[in-house]
């Protein structure tokens, strides 16, 4: 997949800029479609990403002799910070991912679970189809036993704009495998503690 098209974000900001009535060539506003084709690179650069290549070195698990793997409790990952852009206004939204997994022959490096999120994330999202990606990836990527994500994050399209609910956040949780179960879930969530 090509990266993002920053010339042409430039020339698209430029028109945004006439049409609301300024003055692209005022001193503040000159380099103003270079900045947002510069964020817009960041924002949207996990479009030209595979979320599974972060996935791709994992570590063996032994397993005992009952051919059990050789741990059988659970990986959690808490307070992950991340941020995304609404699809539907092109606004960010940013919270906190906490993300389980209970492993099954294999494990992978605890770095390579936020670039998940994080390349997931840079793309134009929805919090719940976001989510639903990322259990997907662990899934796909880990052949875990159960998967939980669970995001908590603040939308700018509601806090900013129409009702304006400053204070809101919105709570997605996703369940696979032997943690979609109510009681094993809920022990997951009482480790990741807060409003979740």
């Amino acid at each position: 997949m090509a990266g993002v098209d920053t010339e042409r974000i430039e020339r698209a900001v430029l028109e945004i800029l006439l049409a609301i009535g300024e003055d692209p060539e005022r001193a503040g506003l000159r380099r103003t479609p270079q900045r947002v084709a510069e964020a817009y690179a960041d924002f949207f650069g996990g479009l030209a990403v595979d979320p599974l290549s972060h996935l791709a070195d994992t570590v063996p698990i032994g397993a005992s002799d009952a051919g059990v793997p050789a741990t059988s409790d659970a990986v959690v990952l808490r307070d992950l910070a991340f941020r995304s852009v609404c699809e539907h206004h092109l606004l960010p939204f940013v919270g906190t991912a906490h993300i389980a997994y209970l492993p099954g022959d294999r494990v992978v490096g605890l770095g390579r679970i936020p670039a998940v999120v994080d390349t997931l994330a840079a793309r134009p999202q929805l919090q719940e189809r976001l989510a639903e990606e990322i259990a997907d990836a662990l899934e796909t990527g880990l052949d875990p036993r159960g998967v939980l994500v669970v995001l908590d994050a603040q939308h700018r399209c509601v806090t900013t704009r129409g009702s304006r609910q400053e204070r809101s956040s919105t709570i997605t949780i996703v369940g696979r495998g032997a943690l979609s179960e109510p009681a094993a879930r809920a022990e997951i969530i009482a480790l990741i503690g807060g409003g979740a």
